[in-house]
């Protein structure tokens, strides 16, 4: 009986429970995409650990609220450059090559991001 692979994103996640479904599909980015999305979530962690920080000194809730907010308008800036990045490479690229099972993922992919 052929052994079942475990998914590579196991060891990124603690909890998976919620861990994403991976396609085991990789892209290669520029350096220059590199850094700029591995910049934006630098920014992102950044907040995320001053929340953190509002919380261990009691910071009132409105205050927590409103920064919460703004951690999740950042990930979601960060996911639209993701997204026309995906479309304008690999969802390109796949048309291309015929792989028109590829609008199919991308609707998918759409469908669970505007939940």
């Amino acid at each position: 009986m052929e052994e079942k692979k475990e998914c590579c994103c196991e060891e990124l996640f603690e909890n998976t429970a919620t861990m994403p479904c991976c396609s085991g599909r990789n892209k290669k980015r520029s350096e220059q995409e590199f850094k700029e999305l591995i910049n934006r979530l630098k920014r992102i962690e950044g907040q995320v650990r001053g929340l953190q920080r509002m919380l261990e000194n009691d910071a009132y809730c409105p205050d927590i609220m409103i920064q919460v907010s703004a951690v999740n308008s950042a990930l979601n800036s960060f996911n639209k450059l993701l997204l026309s990045k995906h479309i304008r490479s690999c969802v390109v690229e796949d048309i291309k090559a015929g792989k028109e099972e590829t609008i199919d993922e991308l609707v998918q992919t759409m469908q669970k991001l505007m939940k």
